[in-house]
């Protein structure tokens, strides 16, 4: 080993010299504390032992500089002294020293000591070694899990967000993905704990999000399966805090399921008025399939309105005197904002103000803003490599029917099942989320207006609208009896085929007689949503007493 010994008297320095080059180790000789300093620089010796009391610069604040130049590398220093005051040999430790010396020396002990020192820096050499080649593994292992994680529409337009971890792997997780209809679902998630154990739960969580949502099931149904999925296989004491949005831009609304996380806000760049998204359900995770609860808020939405979500350790960030940045503070910063002033940068902007510098955060950090655009422009006509040699394969003239009782109304959308079901039909893939819409705004119809007797017109305002999904909410829990049954039929031909769709429930209709929709006359008891089934298919019409529906959708290869 290489030791460098600083010591200002020449016959102490002398003979410990002589000792350690008897016990076969290289020896650099200082004389003061500034060569000492110096030497170490330029030859980053294993051990030093420094003298406590030298001219020019004595051991301790030499101990101290050497501290600094060596950082996270171990270099024992051991302390060449006769001092016996407790508080001498304290101030010695704490200038970064490890071991005393006394004179006169012995070369036992020092032979021991030399030993001790160097079976600890193998150690700690081993250690990093280990610890580094941990570090690139999960650093690996993270590339891999964003991808599986942290994929789908985050990069939206109208979507921003920011993690800031603990750790290389975090408990945070942000999801967003579109469903075929073209609503936008995002999910941020928070899991007890930190780093790998904390991120486990999010791969499941990611693959049941994006898998469902994909097929079109509602925000409900991908909530009750995720938390079967994670019931289901987390340890007890692991959960997931979450709240989850669902966007729909057609109707101008969201539905929100919050569950453990901090309240959220819906926040008006016009108007600066700030609303809040409480959490009133227990986190995912926690309870089982019949506990539960699924009462989400229904909010009305303006084309200004911004959705900003976080996770507790943004507002857990601790300042100076060791409080907490909290929601107060956090609130402030909305009521502050100027109309054209970023709100997302000026949140990251306080918090950033307000904590310790240099301290190490103690939670992971998640901040999340979507924002109300206009619904985006739905992909009805993508071209697929779909070969016409191919097409004759599958499926061409056939007929379906199916009936949705009582307990399956309650309990079941069907909407994914029978779009999954149409698209397997040769040609109708490039269709799915056209035929997805049509699929959703009959349902909707049949069983809101239909079964449920609710009136559209109910959502003009703010109130009625929030008034018109809560009733809808407990009708359809209170329902004893009703059915919806769809007919669906296909007539190939040369340019592609025509779709039949038919879909009649067992309410007592609206009129007394109602030709083809074509001529333009849709009471506002169907709303919007038959208007856009007329854009999109080539006839619709309905069957007295008004409780059939009969449309036809026409599609050409692509």
């Amino acid at each position: 080993m290489r030791l460098l010994i600083a010591e200002d008297n020449p016959s102490d320095r002398l003979i410990l010299a002589n000792l350690i080059k008897r016990l076969g180790h290289d020896v650099t000789l200082a004389v003061d504390g500034e060569e000492a300093v110096r030497l170490f620089e330029e030859q980053r010796p294993d051990i030093l032992l420094l003298d406590v009391m030298m001219p020019n610069l004595n051991g301790i604040e030499a101990a101290r500089r050497v501290r600094q130049i060596a950082g996270e590398d171990l270099v024992p220093i051991i302390f060449l002294t006769s001092l016996n005051e407790a508080s001498d040999l304290a101030e010695c430790l704490e200038a970064g020293g490890d071991d005393f010396l006394s004179k006169p020396y012995n070369p036992v002990v020092i032979k021991a000591k030399i030993h001790a020192f160097s079976r600890m820096r193998r150690l700690h050499t081993e250690i990093q070694r280990q610890r580094e080649h941990l570090v690139q593994e999960q650093i690996a292992a993270k590339s891999i899990f964003d991808k599986i994680a942290h994929y789908g529409v985050l990069n939206s337009p109208n979507i921003r967000y920011l993690i800031s971890p603990k750790a290389i792997f975090n408990g945070d997780v942000v999801l967003a993905a579109r469903q075929p209809n073209g609503d936008l679902l995002v999910l941020l998630g928070d899991f007890t704990g930190h780093g790998l154990p904390a991120a486990i739960g999010a791969l499941p969580l990611a693959e049941v999000f994006h898998g469902m949502v994909s097929k079109g099931f509602a925000l409900e149904d991908v909530l009750r399966e995720v938390n079967g999925k994670l019931k289901s296989i987390l340890p007890i004491g692991v959960f997931c805090c979450a709240t989850a949005v669902q966007l729909s831009f057609r109707n101008r609304s969201i539905e929100v399921w919050a569950g453990g996380l901090p309240e959220g806000v819906i926040f008006n760049e016009r108007t600066g008025a700030v609303k809040p998204i409480a959490s009133k359900h227990l986190p995912l995770g926690i309870l089982g399939a019949s506990q539960f609860r699924y009462e989400p808020n229904i909010y009305e939405m303006d084309p200004d309105d911004v959705i900003y979500l976080w996770s507790d350790g943004l507002i857990e960030t601790q300042g100076k005197d060791g409080d907490m940045f909290g929601l107060d503070r956090l609130v402030e910063v909305f009521k502050e904002a100027e109309p054209e002033g970023s709100v997302f940068d000026r949140i990251l902007s306080r918090v950033k103000e307000f904590a310790v510098v240099d301290e190490e955060q103690n939670d992971d950090h998640t901040l999340i803003e979507v924002r109300m655009q206009d619904a985006p422009t739905l992909a009805l006509d993508q071209p697929l490599s779909i070969k016409p040699r191919m097409v004759h394969r599958g499926l061409a003239d056939w007929s379906f029917s199916c009936e949705f009782g009582t307990e399956s109304l309650r309990l079941f959308d069907p909407v994914p099942l029978l779009t999954h079901f149409l698209i397997q039909v040769p040609g109708l893939k490039p269709y799915t989320n056209t035929l997805n819409t049509i699929l959703a705004e009959l349902y909707s119809n049949a069983l809101e207006h239909g079964i449920l007797r609710l009136d559209s017109a109910l959502k003009s305002n703010a109130d009625g609208f929030a008034t018109y999904y809560s009733l809808r909410h407990e009708r359809l829990n209170d329902l004893e009896e009703g059915a919806i049954r769809f007919n669906m039929s296909h007539d190939p031909n040369e340019k592609g085929g025509v779709l039949i769709l038919e879909v009649t429930d067992t309410g007592a209709g609206f009129m007394g007689g109602r030709g083809a929709s074509g001529d333009g006359g849709i009471t506002h008891y169907y709303g919007r949503g038959i208007r856009l089934i007329e854009s999109l298919c080539r006839k619709m019409e309905f069957v007295a007493p008004g409780n059939c529906v009969r449309v036809e959708f026409e599609w050409n290869w692509l």
